[in-house]
């Protein structure tokens, strides 16, 4: 029986980039934000994390974009292609969760989908907390083991000197919460299944599946795809699982879909 409680989703806020980088069409070339308006058109990209609260212990899945993206991005030119520009002050993660009346030290578990600068920004405001850490094997030995700042999308200053509890393969890691292995998009990159009383399944996809255009049928890669391979045959397996459990599919980085769901502060699903 699925001992989970509540699933509240945290909208923060989202940022702009070329539709490219999400949802790969023919004919389309990547422009930065000097050149955002010609000829390509530039989307939102929403970003949000989701709160479990179960018997347990009180999960987040992901933390979102840090409040210093423009400096903190610097090195990286991040900041020119994902400009964290449509986000206001009360929609950083710090903020959401106070409004839900939520501190750090009442958080359990920070699971990471992956280390991107935009799932693991706010990693750090963890260091000091009884929090544990959670993030793929395979993903946590990629994004300590590079050489340098940055690789891609993997940004050392959001994880750097924290300890991870690594996990591997299909993982129900609390009842009612299983860690679904979905490389492709990273080496390491998980969706989260879970299993409510009255909502029945919801499978967060993370980066796994961008937004309902990628998830198709036919199934539409993005730019950042690590592995193309990996990444037809992860968003294959959601499909299996939804088709078996009903589930309600929630995307990456949909800005359609992130309004027509329940929303924190004020929603939540049980």
């Amino acid at each position: 029986m699925a001992t989970v409680n509540k699933v509240s989703v945290i909208p923060c806020g989202a940022m702009t980039a070329d539709l490219t980088w999400l949802l790969i069409k023919p004919g389309r070339s990547i422009n930065d934000r000097t050149s955002k308006n010609s000829p390509a058109p530039w989307v939102d990209v929403p970003s949000h994390c989701v709160l479990v609260e179960t018997d347990e212990g009180k999960i987040l899945w992901d933390t979102s974009c840090p409040r210093d993206w423009e400096e903190r991005w610097q090195p990286t030119g991040l900041q020119e292609f994902f400009p964290y520009d449509k986000v206001s002050d009360d929609e950083y993660l710090d903020s959401r969760l106070n409004q839900m009346g939520v501190g750090l030290d009442e958080i359990d578990y920070v699971i990471l989908s992956h280390l991107h600068f935009d799932h693991a920004g706010n990693a750090q405001m963890f260091k000091n907390t009884n929090a544990k850490l959670v993030c793929h094997e395979k993903e946590r030995d990629f994004a300590f083991g590079f050489g340098g700042l940055f690789n891609g999308a993997h940004l050392k200053t959001d994880y750097e000197g924290l300890d991870f509890q690594t996990v591997s393969g299909d993982t129900e890691f609390l009842p009612g919460v299983t860690l679904l292995e979905t490389p492709g998009h990273t080496v390491g990159c998980m969706s989260m299944q879970v299993d409510l009383p009255d909502s029945g399944t919801m499978i967060f996809t993370s980066d796994a599946v961008y937004m309902g255009e990628s998830y198709g049928p036919p199934a539409t890669p993005a730019a950042i795809v690590n592995n193309l391979e990996q990444f037809y045959a992860s968003v294959e397996k959601l499909r299996d699982i939804q088709e078996r459990t009903d589930a309600t599919m929630v995307f990456g980085h949909d800005a359609e879909q992130i309004h027509k769901l329940r929303l924190a502060p004020e929603g939540s699903y049980t």
